[in-house]
């Protein structure tokens, strides 16, 4: 399926090991991470067994290196096969995950470094989010903020698992260095690890964790909307990546029905939080968890209620899909064209704006 002019919300470039980030480091940190011998290792953070068919699909897979790591098959498969005209690059790296908060902003740095030198430098079409250290909130507004003279970022990247609840005042900096530059927070599919990643603890097999995304994404979601995110930063956009998106309608009947009951103790929220969600949060198209009937996807649609919040992303390399159509089986035809263009040029501001490399200023 030819899709002309598509935004495509969430491709995954892989950073081949640490030796590629270390040039973007100073000398003091390239000799500490030899010293301890991390040069050596990808820290390519996937929980994704690596040869399960989901990581990556089996003509995705490169000869050599990490999936997604190639640059001119990225082009040719997730940007040509698809009419593509932006892609926003999110690099999941375990920069996100390190308990010295130091090294992990220094490693965050290095990481967007690495994406505008060798990825946006390299293919106009390509945009990215911006990889923070969620482990020093006042580091990643700094972060942020010089990454911000670059048009060419668009989005801040989290984990969906962080180390507490995504709405605590900790993380306050965070959002309030995003509103400031225009920037949605994307909150991807992942783990910080710091706790169990299911109420209950810890699972045993994949397919556990896999499915206790869903889950992690309603919890933090729901803390945004309580702990009074929205109230604070009432300019601030939300994107939720690799949540999926068909468990919204009862999620939404749940939240507000409990809210009406006992809204006296959040008195800050002052409308439906279903309503707050329509106007402040947009998910990604892929993974759909779509139902085995595909007249079942519309209603899916309409129980939603707002055509605005889907946005179109096919998540390459991993194996969402099969073929060249990452719409799920009977997605309305009338929303095709406002998934794939208009809803991410509404929640990107920075894609109508021209792209220049403003490398000499992210300094």
């Amino acid at each position: 399926m030819q899709l002309q002019g598509a935004i495509d919300c969430d491709i995954h470039p892989a950073v081949p090991d640490m030796r590629a980030l270390l040039p973007y480091m100073d000398e003091y940190w390239r000799e500490h991470l030899i010293t301890r011998g991390t040069e050596r290792l990808t820290l390519h953070m996937t929980s994704f067994p690596p040869n399960a068919p989901l990581n990556v699909r089996a003509d995705y897979r490169p000869r050599s290196g990490l999936p997604g790591s190639d640059l001119a098959q990225l082009a040719a498969q997730a940007l040509d096969a698809f009419g593509t005209r932006y892609a926003i690059c999110n690099a999941v790296h375990a920069a996100q995950v390190m308990f010295n908060e130091d090294m992990a902003a220094v490693m965050c740095r290095a990481v967007n470094h690495w994406v505008a030198k060798e990825w946006l430098d390299r293919e106009p079409r390509l945009r990215a989010s911006i990889m923070v250290p969620t482990q020093s909130p006042q580091q990643a507004a700094d972060e942020i903020a010089r990454c911000a003279a670059d048009p060419r970022f668009v989005q801040v990247l989290m984990l969906a698992n962080t180390e507490m609840p995504a709405g605590r005042r900790y993380f306050w900096p965070i959002y309030e260095a995003a509103q400031r530059f225009g920037l949605p927070v994307g909150f991807h599919a992942g783990s910080s690890y710091r706790f169990a990643p299911s109420n209950a603890g810890w699972p045993s097999y994949f397919i556990e964790e896999y499915a206790s995304n869903a889950p992690a994404f309603k919890q933090e979601l729901l803390s945004l909307i309580t702990e009074g995110v929205f109230q604070k930063f009432p300019d601030l956009k939300v994107v939720l990546i690799e949540a999926g998106f068909t468990w919204l309608p009862g999620y939404c009947w749940r939240i507000d029905k409990i809210w009406r009951g006992v809204r006296r103790e959040v008195p800050w929220v002052k409308e439906a939080p279903s309503e707050i969600i329509r106007r402040h949060v947009r998910f990604t198209l892929q993974p759909a968890d779509a139902p085995p009937d595909p007249k079942q996807m519309e209603q899916v649609i309409d129980q939603i209620g707002c055509d605005d919040l889907i946005l179109f992303s096919t998540d390459y390399p991993h194996w969402q899909f099969d073929g060249t159509n990452p719409f799920p089986d009977g997605f309305p035809e009338r929303l095709k064209q406002k998934v794939m263009i208009d809803n991410p040029l509404a929640t990107y501001a920075r894609l109508s704006e021209p792209a220049r490399s403003n490398q000499e200023e992210m300094v």
